[in-house]
């Protein structure tokens, strides 16, 4: 570790030393202090050190929110190791691709995760070893067995910029891409909620967006930063979101739509005491994020722009100083403009966004050329677009042609992956995918259909079709049969034309 290096372990060790009393982590009743989980993630590291776990390399977790998911967070910080949460909502094709993608020496699943993993065995030559969280069976061994007492991890080289979280994003040309985040990068991503939340150690995070998304993730290593709380919940649950929220006085949480909503709803009816939120982040409609401010006015509701590759927030405002607006740029994040020749655009224009500073990541894993071409002429290239006003606020003007996006509650979904598999029905020859206004998830995905001559297929047969070959979240919610879809005078299909027509659900 250089002189000028800090890491995501120092702050466990600062807060067991600032913190050592005040709580970390709650879960169903079980409270873990600042130096409790010091320990167990000391246990953990050696564990896993014995395991024969060196700096770089990997360890896949297939599984819901855990204290042991957290506490494997904290060994690879340890270590110098690469965490790699997996999606499980990806099907059984997409979680072997990216467990391949990897090549973790370890992989750690969950009970209800692990005979999918075993059935593809064969195809992880180079996993060495395998956890269960819960109840072991096949090649898992229980995940106990990793916190034994034993010889603590020996001392790691590991800086700043060192890898740390590996995130797939979505698919852009069919197979979704490892996105490697450093210590240093997350380090100043939460320095800046810090900073604009004003998060202390009185804070509890609402631990209730999964950890393999960086919203989740972002936000445990954002409040331990700060030597506050979290309360881990193991997917999304209103009723015990609610339950905690008035019972742990929790003032911060992410969401993406319905959740918040459905939580409205929820506490309308059974008169939930929410007074303690302070912050609430996420993406969600206008008179959703009004009605949670007004029956909470002591909350702010944030919006702004990030993504896996920046590590989170490069912009940020409170939803109320912008309505509609993405926010202003944050202050460890240049952020600026460009047309198709990388020329800085001025105010008004709309260009593609472009951020340099400490939060970038270190690139794509085992993609050369694309970290070559995301990173010239010394910016990181979003793929997203957006303008600026006169203030300097950033608003959002929706994907760039080549890497056009959908995000259906959050996730993150590509036309092009999804009209991949649906022309592979044999009924189909072609098929533009786009996304609609959906007052539930924001945002929903709808397939319009060409059938080849002769054929005929249903919409809920397309659906089906989708949804039993990648992540059901992909399958489209609304599919039209046109006759033939509209062309340019080059003859390529006119997406632009088929949203035009076909935009509305």
């Amino acid at each position: 570790m250089g002189l000028r290096d800090y890491t995501l372990f120092d702050v466990i060790a600062r807060n067991a030393r600032l913190f050592r009393d005040r709580t970390a982590l709650i879960q169903e009743g079980q409270r873990v202090t600042h130096g409790e989980y010091l320990a167990r993630v000391e246990r953990l590291a050696g564990g896993l050190a014995s395991a024969g776990m060196v700096p770089g390399d990997r360890i896949a977790v297939l599984a819901q929110n855990s204290l042991e998911f957290l506490d494997l967070y904290g060994a690879a910080a340890r270590l110098g190791a690469i965490l790699v949460p997996i999606n499980w909502r990806l099907s059984a094709d997409e979680i072997t691709y990216v467990i391949s993608d990897a090549a973790p020496r370890i992989i750690v699943a969950g009970a209800e995760y692990q005979a999918g993993i075993a059935a593809a065995e064969n195809a992880f030559p180079f996993a060495e070893r395998y956890y269960a969280l819960g109840q072991p069976a096949g090649p898992f061994a229980p995940f106990a067995d990793l916190g034994a007492p034993g010889a603590p991890a020996p001392a790691a080289e590991v800086g700043a910029d060192s890898g740390f979280l590996m995130i797939h994003t979505a698919a852009v040309g069919g197979r979704p891409r490892g996105a490697l985040l450093s210590h240093g990068g997350l380090l100043a991503a939460n320095a800046q909620l810090l900073h604009y939340w004003r998060l202390g150690p009185t804070d509890v995070n609402l631990g209730m967006l999964p950890l393999f998304h960086l919203t989740g993730a972002g936000l445990f290593l954002a409040v331990q930063q700060a030597g506050g709380a979290t309360v881990v919940l193991p997917r999304f649950d209103p009723e015990a979101a609610l339950r905690h929220i008035q019972q742990d006085r929790v003032t911060v949480f992410g969401e993406f739509p319905p959740m918040l909503g459905t939580l409205l709803e929820h506490a309308e009816k059974g008169g939930h005491d929410l007074s303690s939120l302070r912050a609430v982040a996420g993406l969600d409609a206008p008179d959703t994020i009004g009605r949670f401010e007004a029956a909470w006015p002591g909350a702010t509701f944030w919006v702004g722009y990030g993504q896996s590759e920046v590590s989170g927030f490069v912009t940020l405002c409170a939803f109320r100083d912008r309505p509609g607006s993405a926010g202003w740029p944050t202050f460890l994040n240049a952020v600026s403009l460009v047309d198709d020749l990388d020329t800085h655009l001025p105010v008004g224009q709309t260009g593609e966004i472009v951020v340099r500073g400490p939060m970038v990541f270190t690139g794509y894993w085992n993609c050369a050329a694309d970290n070559a071409l995301t990173f010239r002429n010394g910016w990181h290239h979003t793929g997203d677009l957006g303008r600026f006003d006169e203030t300097g606020c950033l608003w959002y003007a929706g994907r760039s042609p080549a890497k056009e996006l959908i995000k259906p509650g959050g996730e993150n979904v590509y036309p092009a992956e999804v009209e991949k598999v649906i022309v592979e029905h044999p009924a189909l020859l072609e098929a533009v995918v786009i996304g609609v206004p959906d007052a539930q998830w924001g945002e929903a995905i709808k397939a319009v259909c060409v059938c080849r001559p002769g054929q005929q297929v249903t919409a809920a047969e397309v659906i089906e079709f989708v949804g039993g070959r990648i992540a059901r979240f992909k399958k489209p919610k609304h599919v039209t049969f046109v006759a033939a879809l509209p062309r340019t005078p080059a003859g390529a299909i006119d997406r632009q034309k088929v949203k035009d027509e076909h935009g509305r659900a």
